[in-house]
């Protein structure tokens, strides 16, 4: 069993952070982007106005990471 090395746990350190990164840019220059002609894109818009500051993203599990950024992904393009 490989053990893990100085360099491999400052890797994956560097590598969540620049997910969060990655993921706290796409949060940020969403909401002007989105539409208030459709009911639901409303309050999708609305929604992420109450969401958490963009730090707080390197605490979530990279799985939810994935996931919150292509829903928030699909949800910005559909209502474009």
């Amino acid at each position: 069993m490989r053990s893990k090395t100085r360099t491999t746990a400052s890797s994956a350190g560097g590598m969540r952070f620049a997910m969060a990164a990655a993921l706290a840019i796409l949060l940020t220059g969403c909401a002007a982007t989105t539409g208030a002609g459709d009911a639901g894109c409303a309050s999708y818009a609305e929604a992420r106005l109450g969401r958490p500051a963009a730090e707080t993203v390197a605490e979530v599990p990279p799985d939810w990471a994935d996931w919150i950024a292509d829903l928030d992904d699909r949800m910005t393009g559909t209502c474009r």
